[in-house]
């Protein structure tokens, strides 16, 4: 597969393609290359699917009406790592962050049987903190957070992290 083999960059994905497969299309994506940034062109200003997208990890979103300067801008910033969406959903991602700040105990409540330690790494891996960054947090080495956050995902079933996230954040985690 050709996104395999390159080095990052941009890659463009629509909505309709990127729904139809779930988030796990953006998730397969990253996985093959991890330092590609993802815009993603929607089809409609559907709330849903632009949350659906930024927690699977998109870093750009646009309207399939933006223009090809817009476009070409987009495809600029999201290169830089910077976000990009239309301003009608801002408001969406305030009120996505606002709800996340509950985030572990929504997890507790829905079931999830993780360990002590698995809940308390959950909110970090969210935040997108590296194994390194959790370690040195939590004072721990970085083979101990890998393993914990392995544990984690075979216990979710989830393929890696960013999977588990939006699980959680679409509240599609396992009993």
């Amino acid at each position: 597969m050709a996104i395999a083999r390159s080095e990052g960059g941009v890659i463009l994905l629509d909505s309709v393609s990127a729904t139809a497969l779930n988030r796990q299309r953006v998730t397969r994506v990253r996985d093959l290359n991890p330092n590609a940034q993802v815009l993603m062109i929607g089809m409609d200003a559907d709330e849903g699917t632009f949350l659906r997208a930024v927690r699977a990890g998109v870093r750009g979103y646009l309207l399939h009406e933006a223009s090809a300067a817009d476009l070409i801008a987009a495809i600029r910033a999201v290169a830089r790592r910077e976000a990009v969406c239309p301003s009608q959903f801002c408001r969406s991602l305030f009120d996505a962050l606002a709800g996340a700040r509950e985030f572990t105990p929504s997890v507790r409540k829905m079931g999830l049987r993780l360990t002590r330690r698995q809940q308390e790494l959950l909110p970090m891996v969210a935040r997108g903190l590296t194994n390194k960054e959790i370690a040195s947090h939590l004072n721990l080495s970085e083979q101990t957070v890998k393993n914990h956050v392995h544990r984690m995902l075979r216990r979710i079933g989830a393929n890696d992290r960013s999977e588990v996230v939006a699980m959680a954040f679409t509240e599609d985690l396992p009993n």
